[in-house]
């Protein structure tokens, strides 16, 4: 019996020691801020390479890059929680629905600092969105189809999420911008950031509706999978392509006419400049928020010509 009370002490003795190594440990740890996209994609690769920029640069934070399993709010949401329980110091976040999001988010801004990317949800207690104007990319796809389709013609645009304030705004700027002339937006189909079925999309317009005369891919991975569909049914060039974003697919495009041009953004600046930004607000600087809680990173239209000098930019910005 004293040999198992010697144990059991022994035991709990270890225990103990354990349990105090472990909080000694969590004590040493370094705050942690992640940014948490809103999909796989890779688009968000060049966000990773801006969060890895931002980390040799804030020695004294972990800084992280989070997918969510799936395009869901739910999904998005319990991976949110989970950081916050896992003690996340500051969150940057492309909501995947904002509108049906506020309580979510805003139990999330309550527990810890809270920025938007990509995706605002202004009406939320988040610090600050860092981004695109979205409105003004909108635009910008606008003039594209503009100066490609001088005589008009209809336009179908593809998505992934209908509900997102990103596509929204990018939306309502292309009509905004195409407002008065002979070109018109008549639709845009989402596909839930389901790939393949943002190609079926693709391929059902084509049969569904042969007067089109123009696509639009407003999210990164639409403009390839328009190319793609395009591609397959022998009508890549007879179609004009307005593409969003900078994948291989759709520079590749650009470059070779068969897409007009394409809208960019800088993920990596979201990411670079966002993660600076949290960790300079959470030591109480809040010198980098401005009176509108807005940092606009601006879009810019890459056409035929500016194509290898911006991709050797990306290429010089990943570190390759």
């Amino acid at each position: 019996m004293k040999s198992l009370i010697r144990n059991a002490s022994v035991a709990t003795a270890a225990l103990l020691l354990g349990l105090t190594a472990t909080a000694i440990a969590r004590a040493d740890d370094k705050p942690t801020l992640a940014f948490v996209v809103n999909g796989a994609s890779d688009f968000w690769k060049a966000a990773e390479a801006g969060v890895k920029k931002a980390q040799g640069e804030l020695p004294d934070y972990t800084l992280e890059l989070k997918y969510p399993e799936q395009s869901s709010v739910a999904i998005q949401q319990r991976l949110m929680d989970d950081l916050v329980t896992a003690g996340v110091k500051g969150i940057m976040v492309s909501a995947v629905d904002p509108k049906t999001s506020t309580d979510g988010l805003n139990k999330i801004a309550s527990q810890t600092a809270l920025f938007t990317t990509d995706s605002d949800a202004p009406q939320t207690k988040r610090v600050a969105y860092i981004g695109s104007s979205n409105v003004d990319a909108g635009k910008q796809a606008a003039e594209i189809a503009k100066k490609a389709m001088p005589d008009g013609g209809k336009c179908l645009g593809f998505v992934g999420l209908l509900g997102a304030d990103n596509a929204k705004e990018r939306i309502q700027g292309m009509k905004d911008g195409l407002a008065g002339t002979k070109i018109e937006l008549v639709d845009v189909r989402g596909d839930d950031i389901d790939q393949a079925r943002a190609k079926k999309n693709v391929e059902d317009a084509l049969v569904a509706s042969p007067d089109v005369t123009c696509m639009v891919g407003f999210y990164s991975y639409n403009t390839p999978r328009i190319y793609e569909a395009l591609r397959d049914a022998g009508k890549l060039g007879s179609i004009t392509v307005v593409g969003f974003d900078d994948d291989p697919i759709t520079l590749g495009g650009v470059k070779e006419g068969t897409i007009a041009a394409t809208v960019v953004q800088q993920p990596f600046e979201w990411a670079y400049q966002g993660m600076k930004l949290m960790a300079a607000y959470l030591k109480g600087d809040k010198s980098g928020i401005p009176a509108g809680n807005l940092i606009i990173i601006p879009t810019k239209i890459i056409g035929k010509d500016d194509v290898d000098a911006y991709a050797a930019n990306l290429k010089a910005m990943s570190g390759n």
